[in-house]
């Protein structure tokens, strides 16, 4: 009896609900009146020639931005090829290993492509040889630069080297001038003379018209800070070097050169 029941109560269950479909089916109700929204992409919604991005006006088309600067004296004979917009690569083929090894962080840090290919009259030290190779290297780099219009023009970078860290701020602005509060703490690494680290920035700067700061805010051992210093240099380089894009090729100057020609 109690099978029987439930078995009925089922049938009923399901006439109940075939009959409120029908009634759904052939009754109007408030569904029935809502607005049928049919996709329908137009042809020219679906061209996609309509809704490319219109083409940038403010595309500058750059200068190659690369130089050769060669230096023949009585003391050395130098030559300086640079790329700004390089990819890091270095040559460096000079007497002073020690040297060597700081134009690669340059090269490296800075992403600037850079050959140097010098000798010198080393035998006397390498004072003359550094200081040659700096000043063509500031004038292959102010002349790679150009007018420089559209670049960023200033740059800032701190560089840790483990205990050591040196800050470099520099200003592209046609100005030479050097700010030196680096205390290295021995005069020698292996044989270079540490002294020729401030006379390498001077002689750059004299060169190639730049502005640049330089201050050791830590730092015990002078490989490290000098290293330090030579790559936190090639990553200010590198920011104020750099395209802006937002210039659209214009001078970063209200005076609208920032060259001393």
């Amino acid at each position: 009896l109690v099978y029987i029941s439930k078995m009925n109560s089922l049938c009923i269950s399901r006439r109940s609900c075939f009959a409120q479909s029908s009634a759904f089916k052939k009754a109007p109700s408030v569904y029935g009146r809502l607005p049928v929204v049919r996709c329908q992409a137009s042809a020219t919604a679906m061209n996609t020639k309509d809704h490319a991005a219109p083409a940038s006006t403010s595309m500058v088309q750059r200068p190659h931005r690369i130089a050769t600067v060669k230096r023949k004296t009585k003391e050395t004979d130098v030559e300086v090829t640079i790329n700004l917009d390089g990819t890091g690569v270095c040559i460096a083929e000079t007497p002073v290993g020690f040297f060597n090894h700081m134009l690669d962080q340059i090269s490296s840090h800075g992403l600037l492509d850079l050959t140097v290919r010098a000798t010198g009259d080393t035998w006397i030290d390498d004072h003359h040889t550094v200081e040659d190779i700096a000043l063509a290297l500031g004038s292959a780099f102010s002349q790679a630069l150009g007018d420089r219009k559209g670049i960023h023009r200033f740059g800032e970078f701190s560089a840790p080297l483990d205990e050591a860290l040196t800050h470099v701020v520099l200003d592209l602005s046609g100005r030479p001038y050097l700010g030196w509060d680096l205390e290295i703490p021995t005069e020698r690494i292996g044989n270079f003379d540490t002294q020729l680290v401030e006379h390498f920035f001077q002689s750059f700067v004299n060169t190639s018209g730049t502005t640049l700061h330089i201050r050791k805010l830590a730092g015990r051992n002078s490989h490290h800070i000098v290293e330090a210093t030579f790559k936190a240099f090639a990553r200010a380089l590198r920011r104020a070097t750099e395209y802006d894009e937002r210039r659209q090729g214009m001078i970063a100057s209200s005076k609208g050169v920032l060259t001393q020609q």
